[in-house]
């Protein structure tokens, strides 16, 4: 039985690259998804033709995100399969927000998810990154806002034009040229009443250079967890599920908030292993609250 099992979680990275499989996009993530699937896995991954992703939210606010950032992920992977057809399938999501680890830092944590419903799977990769900034001013003449834009990495950086910042009813993407952000800004601003426009850059994956970086980065996660197997049933997605603090100082040798074990867990068959968090057995002195007040 044991044997059977081991062997049948053991197929599924084979099976994989001969099963279709569906990534929900419309903003080109393919470009540093696909290559790495197939490479690393084997999986060759299928955009589908007039999928919009944007039903599942929008960075430009028009329409707000249902959920959380993982279950926006997984309903546009699921809503791709059921349209296609298939049942395994990848997608992604961004998103902004403060850094959990340095204050006053902002970051953008990117998932992508692999959803296998034939095996009932669900694998996550993850990335953060500091280095992806969200920008958004109010000019007042069209010359002033193809500087902001150019001091933003324009047009390699894309940038989204709109009567003001509250506003969703006039919003320009898509602007690719300076003379295109010209001719935006230009018009907005020969309106009656109109003293100055917002334009903020565009975050969608396939105009911010940095945001795709991040979700290559992520990719490459999710590939680490699909390779990780469980020790037991050899299942993939056997990936770090919590951590255990109180790593012992050198020095009093008392516990610290420090991690010192992490635990993996498997989906399949719920085995469980803890495995050190870090190569050192003992804490520094100047991060035990006893040594280091």
């Amino acid at each position: 039985m044991f044997y059977t099992i081991q062997m049948n979680a053991f197929n599924i990275l084979n099976e994989w690259k001969n099963r279709p499989c569906v990534l929900a996009t419309m903003h080109n993530k393919d470009r540093v998804i696909s290559p790495l699937l197939l490479r690393e896995l084997g999986i060759t991954a299928t955009v589908p033709v007039n999928f919009n992703t944007d039903q599942f939210g929008t960075f430009t606010r028009e329409i707000k995100r249902a959920g959380n950032q993982l279950e926006a992920a997984r309903n546009k992977a699921l809503a791709a399969m059921e349209l296609i057809g298939v049942d395994l399938g990848i997608a992604s999501e961004g998103s902004f927000g403060a850094h959990p680890a340095m204050p006053f830092i902002s970051s953008n944590l990117e998932i992508v998810v692999l959803i296998d419903k034939r095996n009932d799977l669900e694998i996550i990769g993850h990335y953060r990154s500091s280095d992806v900034c969200v920008h958004g001013q109010a000019v007042k003449t069209p010359e002033e806002a193809k500087n902001i834009a150019c001091s933003w990495g324009f047009p390699d950086q894309g940038v989204i034009v709109r009567l003001s910042e509250k506003n969703n009813r006039h919003i320009y993407k898509d602007i690719k040229t300076l003379d295109e952000l010209d001719a935006v800004s230009t018009r907005l601003l020969s309106k009656w009443f109109v003293k100055s426009i917002f334009i903020e850059t565009d975050m969608r994956a396939h105009r911010c250079p940095k945001r795709m970086e991040s979700i290559r980065m992520a990719t490459l996660d999710l590939i680490k967890n699909c390779k990780s197997t469980c020790p037991k049933c050899a299942a993939p997605g056997f990936v770090i599920t919590d951590t255990v603090k109180g790593l012992l100082c050198s020095h009093c040798n008392l516990p610290t908030d420090l991690v010192k074990e992490t635990i993996y867990s498997c989906q399949k068959c719920n085995y469980k292993e803890n495995k050190p968090a870090i190569d050192t057995t003992y804490a520094e002195p100047g991060d035990c609250e006893w040594c280091n007040p």
